[in-house]
């Protein structure tokens, strides 16, 4: 049986995640977001990192602003997430 990490322990975890994110994949994503949401850690501005459909790391996505929004399209997916520009 494993032994339970501490809340710190865990922030450490997602931001060495996403300082070396660019070759990681999906699985590993999932395990983050799982691992953030089971102690109530939440991801704020890194959530916009990664594609929410298919999961995979932005590396080259297309981006367009209008209307004070930001259109992020998927390179993998051609899923388009919406952002507010505040």
């Amino acid at each position: 049986m494993k032994k339970p990490l501490s809340k710190s322990e865990v922030k450490k975890q997602i931001e060495e995640f996403f300082k070396d994110a660019k070759n990681k994949t999906p699985k590993d994503v999932k395990k983050i977001k799982r691992l953030s949401a089971s102690y109530k850690i939440p991801l704020k501005d890194k959530r916009k990192k990664f594609c929410k459909k298919c999961l995979s790391i932005y590396k080259s996505p297309k981006i367009r602003i209008k209307n004070k929004k930001k259109i992020i399209e998927c390179e993998n997916c051609q899923h388009k997430s919406i952002y507010k520009i505040v």
